[in-house]
């Protein structure tokens, strides 16, 4: 029979390990008790390390473009607008968003730059809190509410590193506003306002409306109904505002993918940007996209199905944003925000499985990373896709994270809520693939 080893005070093993100990005890009480002095900790050594550096480089370009050209809404030349940067190897920004987009960005050049700057980036701030606390009661309803709030406050403060979420602080991009935005709305039982905020998000940057999805998914016609009429109402208000502008986003920019930016750029990680570098050529709407594409929707819509049928909320949420990232012409690193929601849907489910794992450790890998990011310096010609295979392969990263997530989502048994909600009642071949989809047929 063995005799557990006592080690003498102060003896050699104590000395080695009572130190190492202390550390960890010390950080597990910091982190317990005074969660929001870490998200403070975190927010400020990443505006000193990346976002005052970035702003002194570039000054946050996206929200320049944002105050630059909304002026130019009245003048008929919003879509001609380019920002010009130093530098003889930067690309000339345009204004890429609907009207309406512009019609609420006017306030902005009224304001000094410092100002909007600094209030745009605190905004954030708050959009990303909101964004981890509407996923995590998604996931989990009835946690209590301290625990709630240290999740929320922890979490935060990690997914301010990732590479989405940082590039966005960069670059004074509006993604985290919009996705808090669809986050809150998809939370809310009233119709109106669940459809007043997909509206919206989708007046101001059209993918958000792909979230009609997960209210279709959910048997929530009045709120698909709103989300369309908000959406409709803002198209009216930028063609009432600018009807020149809006006649040439509708009638001729809408599909220009090229305007926005090079395809092939690896900053793009749509399907599309991942097969141009993969090509050398920009693929369009060619056979090698649909080939990619068609499994991708595909898969997307089984999750979606699969997610909603077994009453997962954020999985189903989180299907119908991965849908529009990887099906999107452009969708640069900084878009894929939604990301934090996959890992927070991967981190908190009760019930792994190795396609769970396999996703989750994918997206710590990449988020942490920042392969875009090193892809680029390798790269620093965005104008020409091809690619060197070992690049353009790492060029995939996030849309293959996307597919692993999504066949997490079909494969997994659920979160938290595990109550099963009847779908949306569909022709006699939806109603076929539904079944299928969600495992009656076999």
């Amino acid at each position: 029979m063995s005799r557990a080893v006592r080690v003498p005070p102060g003896g050699a093993g104590e000395v080695r390990t009572a130190p190492g100990r202390r550390r960890i005890e010390a950080a597990r009480n910091l982190l317990a008790r005074r969660p929001g002095a870490v998200l403070l900790l975190s927010a400020t050594a990443l505006l000193l390390l990346m976002w005052i550096p970035a702003c002194l480089r570039t000054g946050m370009v996206d929200l320049q473009v944002y105050r630059a050209a909304a002026p130019h809404l009245g003048t008929g030349d919003l879509y001609a607008f380019r920002l010009h940067l130093p530098g003889p190897d930067l690309f000339p920004l345009p204004f890429t968003y609907p009207p309406f987009a512009a019609l609420l960005f006017l306030p902005l050049g009224g304001v000094a730059w410092p100002v909007a700057s600094l209030v745009w980036t605190a905004a954030s701030m708050a959009a990303l809190c909101g964004l981890v606390h509407c996923c995590l009661r998604l996931a989990d309803p009835d946690a209590p509410a301290a625990r709630h709030r240290r999740r929320v406050l922890l979490w935060s403060a990690a997914l301010l590193w990732t590479e989405p979420v940082a590039v966005t602080f960069a670059f004074g991009q509006v993604n985290l506003l919009l996705a808090a935005l669809v986050g809150y709305a998809v939370r809310r039982r009233t119709a109106a306002t669940a459809g007043l905020g997909v509206g919206l998000a989708a007046g101001i940057k059209l993918v958000p409306a792909v979230t009609g999805l997960y209210f279709l998914a959910h048997r929530r016609w009045s709120a698909v109904w709103w989300s369309a009429a908000v959406f409709l109402a803002t198209v009216a208000a930028g063609w009432w505002a600018a009807p020149r502008s809006a006649t040439d986003f509708w009638l001729h920019e809408v599909g220009a993918a090229a305007r926005v930016g090079p395809v092939g750029s690896v900053l793009n990680q749509s399907l599309r940007g991942a097969l141009s570098r993969t090509l050398g050529h920009d693929v369009g709407w060619s056979a090698p996209w649909w080939s990619c594409a068609v499994p991708a929707a595909l898969l997307a819509l089984t999750a979606v199905v699969r997610t909603a049928r077994r009453g997962d909320r954020l999985g189903a949420l989180l299907a119908v944003q991965l849908s529009g990232l990887l099906l999107s012409p452009i969708s640069w690193c900084h878009h894929w925000v939604w990301a934090a929601a996959a890992v927070l849907w991967l981190a908190h489910n009760p019930r792994r499985s190795p396609a769970h794992t396999a996703a989750l450790l994918a997206w710590c890998t990449v988020l942490a990373g920042y392969p875009v990011h090193w892809l680029e310096l390798a790269q620093p010609d965005i104008t020409q896709f091809g690619r060197p295979w070992y690049l353009a392969t790492l060029g995939w990263c996030y849309p293959v994270c996307a597919v692993l997530t999504l066949v997490a989502l079909c494969a997994g048994a659920g979160g938290y809520a595990l109550r099963r909600t009847p779908l949306t009642a569909l022709s006699k071949t939806g109603r076929y693939w539904f079944h299928w989809a969600s495992g009656a047929t076999r």
